[in-house]
């Protein structure tokens, strides 16, 4: 059964198409480019030497064959790394599409967030980005202002509005947000929430946030609260978001965008 949704709901890569490829790595991110996805998800961390790359835990031994924290390492440790070789032995009975191979290097080495803004620039379509800040980090401030440094270099510091800018940050740190929002002021900004607090039950969001990130956990536990923040006039992009049922859930609640592992089959779940 398919939906067909009254308005166009965004599909957001989370991590890139993080079920088939390694995570935050060039592959996974290609994978979610040919699959159709509207927009990449990505987490930034700051090395110790000042580099922004993508890379969700605070240290690297979940997803590398290293061991320490990022905001310790510098990017030349960080690029000696293997980002992908742990996908094959995560004891799962299949990995549809990856297979690692030593010789793709720079599909599975460590990715900077630079060389993923160069690869949504050569995509050929339109790719939107959503950067979330990780917080908290001993860089603090300093992630945010990288950030906007980088996407200054590349021209989508400062969009006309919110709505025509490719780019948009996301953080579970009003803070962060805030600093964001205090240096470019039109860059769309994503509160994200992992339970619906009392605070935010009401349908507001911080100043100069107009795009709520709630988990899946909160859509499914309390759809009037996905509604009211609809009726508060903002956008509402849900994570993460896999199995048909929830697609389908976020259809009917009129979500802005589905974050999720599987592009290509939310997609397919989607009519498109």
């Amino acid at each position: 059964m398919t939906h067909a949704p009254h308005h166009t709901i965004q599909v957001v890569a989370h991590r890139g198409a993080s079920e088939d490829a390694p995570e935050h790595t060039l592959a996974a991110y290609r994978k979610a480019i040919e699959d159709g996805a509207d927009a990449l998800e990505c987490d930034v961390r700051l090395t110790a030497d000042g580099h922004l790359v993508c890379v969700h835990d605070r240290r690297v031994n979940r997803t590398s064959n290293g061991r320490g924290a990022v905001s310790a390492l510098e990017l030349s440790d960080l690029s000696a790394l293997d980002f992908g070789s742990w996908k094959g032995r995560a004891g799962r009975d299949e990995e549809p599409d990856w297979e690692h191979r030593p010789e793709d290097r720079e599909e599975t080495s460590v990715l900077t967030l630079e060389r993923l803004l160069q690869l949504v620039a050569d995509a050929g379509r339109r790719v939107e980005l959503a950067i979330e800040t990780k917080h908290p980090t001993r860089w603090a401030g300093q992630v945010e202002e990288r950030l906007l440094a980088l996407l200054r270099r590349y021209g989508l510091h400062a969009p006309a509005s919110p709505e025509a800018s490719p780019v948009r940050v996301m953080s579970f740190s009003a803070r962060s947000l805030h600093r964001v929002h205090a240096a470019a002021p039109t860059l769309p900004l994503v509160l994200l929430a992992q339970f619906a607090t009392p605070r935010l039950r009401d349908g507001r969001l911080p100043e100069g946030v107009t795009i709520a990130g709630p988990s899946l956990r909160i859509a499914r536990s309390h759809p009037a609260y996905v509604r009211r923040l609809k009726e508060a006039g903002h956008q509402v992009h849900v994570w993460t978001v896999n199995e048909p049922a929830d697609v389908d859930l976020c259809v009917d609640l009129g979500v802005d965008a589905i974050i999720t592992n599987r592009p290509r089959e939310v997609l397919g779940r989607l009519g498109r």
